[in-house]
């Protein structure tokens, strides 16, 4: 699924779709990408909408490592599920669902091997978080009629709770937005309706005591919903964080750059200070500036010896 605008990631998807933003020199589709490949996922759609040719002709680029791959492209929004029930007439089998606008190196096959156990008609890949209250929590149970444990890591889906206060929180898992699907599941998406997995579907699976099975899965994961979100995967991938300069980017033997993302070509001048912040392709930062937590879009500019903090600038 890469459909979504990001506008919450702009200025950086002011001229990208939300999953081509690059990290560590590729685009983060490629990481999801690699963990369905690495599950032995064979044949792959990526479902898109804002800026869609700019992901087929990435897409297209997989055919040189022998990957399957075509782009479905969305008329008009469908939202998640509504965009995969587009696909019906293909998806007559078992198969995967992964969000395209995240960072994953989670265990996939795992995923499917709980699904064929529980003999459920969805599972939901779950990964755990310190602190669920901005995020949709799942509550599993240990049967497809068992109350909610919170300690469990496995086991069927009875609850889901959106953004919850502290203290209502029954689980810190939350959805990884990966999962495995069967064709009776999707059956229940009703046609040429904007619909979506979460809000929709799942409710009305549990309403109809359809099984939902769920797994918290190892690796790593994370939500590119704000520019900081790219830094923290950076930092994870990383190892600590050091800054990244993709293709073409400089910085001045005399600027300091640090726990920051240059994209291609972006340039640091002389005794200039970047911490904590994202240079969008072809950004400038001159002599003497400042950024702390900022984020330039494409062919931003930020002035000699200015001072910018929690600023984005588009071009």
């Amino acid at each position: 699924m890469a459909g979504g605008r990001g506008t919450r990631l702009q200025p950086l998807t002011d001229d990208r779709p939300k999953p081509m933003v690059p990290l560590l020199g590729r685009p983060v589709i490629d990481y999801v990408k690699d963990a369905m490949l690495r599950a032995g996922v064979n044949d792959l759609v990526v479902t898109t909408g804002y800026r869609g040719e700019d992901l087929e002709a990435h897409v297209n680029t997989w055919a040189a490592d022998g990957v399957r791959a075509r782009v479905n492209r969305e008329a008009t929004p469908m939202g998640t599920a509504g965009s995969v029930r587009l696909l019906a007439d293909v998806l007559q089998s078992t198969f995967l669902v992964g969000s395209g606008d995240g960072i994953s190196t989670l265990d996939l096959e795992a995923l499917l091997a709980h699904h064929r156990d529980t003999g459920a008609a969805l599972t939901i890949g779950l990964v755990e978080v310190e602190d669920p209250s901005s995020f949709g929590i799942v509550g599993l149970g240990a049967s497809n009629s068992a109350d909610v444990d919170g300690g469990l890591r496995r086991g069927f889906v009875r609850r889901f709770a959106e953004k919850p206060a502290p203290e209502d929180a029954f689980s810190r898992l939350i959805n990884a937005g990966v999962y495995v699907i069967e064709p009776e599941a999707l059956a229940m998406v009703p046609p040429a309706t904007k619909y979506d997995f979460s809000r929709d579907l799942f409710p009305a699976m549990l309403e109809a005591g359809l099984p939902i099975a769920g797994l918290m899965l190892e690796g790593l994961w994370f939500d590119i919903g704000e520019p900081h979100h790219l830094l923290d995967a950076q930092a994870a991938l990383l190892g600590g964080p050091e800054p990244f300069l993709h293709a073409g980017a400089s910085v001045d033997a005399s600027a300091s750059v640090q726990a920051s993302l240059l994209m291609d070509d972006a340039r640091v001048d002389a005794d200039a200070s970047v911490v904590s912040s994202i240079l969008g392709a072809n950004a400038v930062v001159e002599e003497g500036a400042i950024l702390e937590r900022c984020v330039l879009g494409d062919g931003a500019r930020v002035a000699k010896g200015e001072r910018l903090v929690d600023v984005r600038r588009a071009a």
